[in-house]
């Protein structure tokens, strides 16, 4: 159960947790490069349908895309703000990293 202080930690670790099957990431990739339908995936992958279904279902759980009726299909896309929430943490593990290599680095140049 994620706390309710922290639901971005929730929302990130989902979303890394879904990237983290490679079919999965590959099905994201593709619904990232342009809306698809299941039997569009199904097609394209080694997967069967059911299979591209689930992983749409963990993905989109995760924030991580969207989807839209199109008669009897669904389209699937990346969804921009999931996205965005994963670069934004991203961006701050980023940033701290630098920083601390940056202290350890002048902290070793002052030493010597």
């Amino acid at each position: 159960m994620v706390s309710r202080s922290l639901p971005f930690v929730g929302t990130y670790q989902e979303a890394f947790a879904a990237l983290a099957d490679p079919t999965r990431r590959e099905v994201f990739e593709r619904v990232a490069a342009r809306p698809m339908s299941v039997g569009e995936l199904a097609r394209e992958l080694p997967v069967s349908r059911p299979a591209v279904s689930q992983h749409l279902r963990v993905l989109k759980d995760a924030g991580l895309v969207t989807d839209q009726a199109a008669g009897t299909r669904r389209i699937y896309q990346a969804n921009p703000e999931g996205v965005a929430m994963l670069r934004d943490y991203l961006d701050r593990f980023w940033r701290r990293s630098l920083d601390t290599f940056k202290s350890v680095a002048e902290e070793s140049f002052r030493d010597h």
